[in-house]
């Protein structure tokens, strides 16, 4: 596994690098040596954030702590990372899809020079969509830890819009026309 750390806001000393690539390697059992794994350090104030983003075979794994030390929250997002794995797995076996299960990949963003910093919109996204069940919305929407995920619907052949709502259970935005 390739391990890429980053700082923001912070220098990333030996010690913090060697850290998290210790804990990161500790999950090479799961994934083929070529899996990048990237790995952002930063410190906003007196809150140390680690988000580590794992992307393999059309599936983003993703984690983020916040603590008031580094070190905690490496091991914090580690451990995150170990039981979205383990969750994936079971769901997974439990659905019995097997390893036909893809999911579509969602690229970082990058800004363009024509996107208009002034404009009331602060981020764009593009990403390439797959249609996929309710089944596999959801656990797209958790391995990625967001609170929304947009997807085109196998059923219907229409974007939906999946959210999670406060009470912890799932809702579905589809279009009317």
């Amino acid at each position: 596994m390739n391990i890429k750390v980053i700082g923001k806001n912070i220098t990333v000393t030996e010690g913090l690098k060697n850290s998290i690539e210790k804990k990161l390697s500790k999950l090479e059992k799961y994934f083929s040596p070529e899996i990048e794994a990237n790995a952002t350090l930063s410190v906003q104030k007196s809150r140390h954030i680690v988000e580590v983003t794992i992307p393999f075979n059309g599936v983003i794994l993703r984690g983020e702590e916040v603590s008031e030390d580094m070190y905690a929250s490496i091991d914090m997002v580690l451990e995150k990372i170990e039981r979205q794995i383990r969750k994936q797995k079971t769901k997974l076996e439990r659905k019995k899809y097997g390893d036909s299960l893809k999911f579509q990949f969602i690229p970082q963003y990058v800004p363009t020079e024509d996107e208009n910093v002034e404009s009331k919109i602060v981020k764009f996204k593009r990403f390439p969509m797959k249609p996929m069940n309710n089944e596999e919305a959801i656990l797209q929407l958790e391995l990625l830890d967001h609170n929304f995920f947009v997807y085109i619907n196998a059923d219907t052949n229409e974007v939906n819009v999946l959210y999670k709502r406060k009470d912890g259970q799932y809702g579905l935005i589809e279009p009317a026309f």
